[in-house]
């Protein structure tokens, strides 16, 4: 990839997409579960950009959403209603009818109380609604904890019990149809125990809903697994289907896998220019034009992102930290890193930012957020234009 021609044209800071990459690793995907009913939903809260959803959507995605708006941006994208799962802990009932309206393949729902509020719009509806139920199988994902999932402190999913409960009560419902089952258990999961632990015991769990009678054709594993950010090891995908299917001996049901940064992760980087650099007697800072606004991982995980600057990458380094325009002492992209001697206009690389970079960008500071741009077969495309300072204000409001 030519950075200097892209981050010229485009201007800085900049999210930059190889899509060729990105088939690559859909692909690799579906190959996994190849032979088995599957059905892979690509996560949009990675990355939403609806280019970027309608060429999945081309590869045959399916979409795991949280938001109707997710749903909304999927179906826009060419994603089936059938292919489409409606996730989270926070369904508002105005979006759970949208959902039921739209008639998608299923909503995931997290509480006895939810999957009552489904019945009752259903009900308003003349439908049946198809669910799933999260559960939380109370499993250690071994990861940070802002993005654990499967343990009982965390918000999302029920007990087994409780899930049980549920399944039953859905089956005496006229306006309710258990269609699958699910769990989730963290996101940047590089150790593939703990997700076969939890597939162990929902598969147990499932095969009980089974000999219940309910016909549960849906078996969904969430997604969650990590990518190389620190050179770690990341799970085979193929290891990590024959694990799944390996806790579903003697049941064929549909597996659902909601891969997001797996699929996205590493095919994009975070380009921005270097505005200056300035030292105190303990520290070395370069300050450029990206922000925590454009890539927030660093400052909300402690997240690291290998980085170098461009035609630097051979010379002597020193310790420094990587800072933008933001007032917050939390604004930085990368923190006692090596790093050159730097310019004014030096370009630096930051890899791995396909999946939450733009997604979790914010007007912070009132900064516009980056452009975003493709590269299929090597040719770049505007696939989303930089924002202007204008678009911030438009839909404010003067006061009368």
């Amino acid at each position: 990839m030519d950075f200097h021609s892209l981050a010229q044209r485009y201007q800085t800071p900049l999210y930059v997409y190889d899509f060729d990459k990105l088939k690559e690793n859909f692909l690799g995907f579906k190959d996994a579960f190849a032979g088995r009913k599957s059905l892979i939903c690509y996560a949009l809260k990675a990355n939403s950009n609806l280019s970027l959803l309608s060429f999945l959507a081309s590869l045959g995605a399916g979409a795991d959403c949280v938001s109707i708006g997710e749903v909304k941006k999927a179906l826009l994208a060419g994603i089936p209603k059938y292919k489409i799962i409606f996730s989270g802990v926070g369904k508002r009932d105005d979006e759970i009818y949208e959902a039921l309206r739209e008639d998608i393949l299923f909503l995931n729902l997290e509480s006895f109380e939810e999957m009552k509020r489904v019945e009752k719009i259903a009900k308003e509806l003349g439908k049946r609604a198809r669910i799933s139920v999260r559960v939380n199988p109370n499993i250690d994902a071994k990861t940070h904890p802002y993005i654990s999932t499967g343990l009982y402190e965390n918000k999302f999913g029920v007990e087994i019990e409780v899930a049980k409960e549920m399944y039953i009560y859905a089956k005496t419902s006229s306006f309710l149809e258990a269609v699958g089952v699910h769990f989730h258990i963290g996101s940047q999961l590089c150790e593939l125990s703990p997700i076969l632990e939890a597939s162990q015991k929902v598969a147990d769990f499932y095969k009980s809903l089974l000999a219940l009678g309910l016909e549960v054709k849906f078996f969904d594993i969430g997604g969650g697994l990590g990518i190389a950010y620190e050179g770690e090891e990341i799970i085979p995908l193929y290891d990590y289907a024959q694990g799944i299917l390996s806790t579903l001996k003697d049941c064929e049901p549909t597996i659902i896998c909601e891969a997001g940064r797996r699929i996205v992760g590493d095919c994009g980087v975070f380009l921005t220019k270097v505005i200056g650099e300035k030292s105190n007697s303990h520290k070395r800072f370069i300050i450029v034009d990206g922000a925590m606004n454009d890539l927030m991982r660093p400052t909300l995980y402690q997240a690291k992102h290998h980085s170098y600057i461009l035609g630097k990458e051979n010379e002597p380094k020193t310790p420094c930290d990587i800072v933008g325009a933001i007032c917050e002492s939390g604004d930085f992209l990368a923190k006692n890193v090596l790093m050159p001697s730097s310019e004014s206009g030096d370009l630096v690389v930051f890899e791995n930012a396909g999946a939450y970079g733009y997604s979790m960008s914010s007007n912070y500071n009132t900064r516009t957020r980056p452009a975003e741009v493709a590269l299929i077969e090597g040719n770049p495309k505007l696939i989303k234009a930089r924002e202007s300072l204008e678009s911030l204000w438009a839909n404010e409001l003067e006061l009368l």
